[in-house]
């Protein structure tokens, strides 16, 4: 699965590891995402977003199911 975010589309970034003996190898850091049921378009759906999206409000959470009772 990718890790992207689908919100903001913010994606891994690379970079170098490098050793006291100025080795370098190639390494990433990947993006904080959070599995999150959200409004979309009206529908309950679940997506990947990053931790920031949702602490800046751009992902409006879904409301929980009413639970109907069984006669």
């Amino acid at each position: 699965m990718a890790q992207v975010c689908n919100m903001c589309g913010k994606g891994p970034q690379f970079g170098n590891n490098i050793s006291h003996a100025h080795n370098v190898t190639r390494r990433r850091w990947n993006v904080n995402l959070q599995s999150v049921k959200a409004d979309v378009n009206g529908a309950a759906k679940r997506i990947r977003v990053c931790s920031n999206c949702i602490r800046s409000g751009k992902v409006v959470k879904a409301a929980p199911r009413a639970v109907t009772a069984k006669a």
